[in-house]
Order: C-alpha cells, then structure tokens, then sequence
C-alpha cells in the first residue's frame, strides 16, 4: 500500500499531510444515473410527487452533505467550500445528476462533488 496517500508505511491509514501545499483555485465535478420507470419520471417532471419537489430536495440535500464530508468519510478534512451547484438532467429513462464544487484550499474537494 505504499502508493496509497491514506495509508503510512506499515498499512496503517493516516490523514494525508497537505501542509507543504500552496493553496490554489481547485473544481470538481462528479456524475451518476439514475434509472426511474416512465411513470416516475412523468411525475418528477410534473412536479405531481406526493411528498413534493424531488429535485429542489435533492439539490438542497446534496449541497448539505457537500458542506458535512469532513463529518461522514474517515480521514477527509474539513474544507470551506466556495461553491457548489447541482444540476439534473431527465432523460428518456432516469436522471443524470452532475455535482460541481470549488475551493480555494491546500487539497482536493473531489469528495464533495
């Protein structure tokens, strides 16, 4: 595991020291799909969900948990994200969801996206 940033010598995970970094402008995008029926998808569209707007929740839920990494994935650090913006995209059968993050820090923000 010696090419591995997460882990020390003997195998032993370790937060990664990013001291010697320069801090610089740094982005991210991440990308999933999403299948869902036709049905759903006419409802999400129409905006006809009974519990409501299912992609205003998600983009709220997904910049949330933008702002909470440090908090939920083992050996992150805490950054000070500067922007983060979601954006769903319906197709013929699901959703593809793009996430965009930026910071300016000494590490990557490639687990917030």
């Amino acid at each position: 595991m010696k090419n591995l940033s997460h882990f020390d010598g003997q195998g032993k995970a370790r937060m990664v020291d990013v001291s010697f970094k320069s801090q610089t402008q740094r982005e991210a995008v991440a990308q999933a799909r999403i299948l869902i029926s036709p049905q759903t998808q006419k409802l999400i569209r129409e905006n006809k969900i009974i519990k409501g707007d299912v992609l205003t929740v998600a983009k709220i839920a997904g910049i949330m948990a933008a702002k909470k990494v440090a908090g939920l994935i083992p050996m992150a650090h805490t950054l000070i994200i500067t922007h983060c913006h979601i954006n769903f995209d319906i197709f013929k059968d699901g959703i593809i969801i793009e996430a965009t993050t930026r910071i300016k820090a000494l590490t990557g923000v490639e687990m917030e996206a």
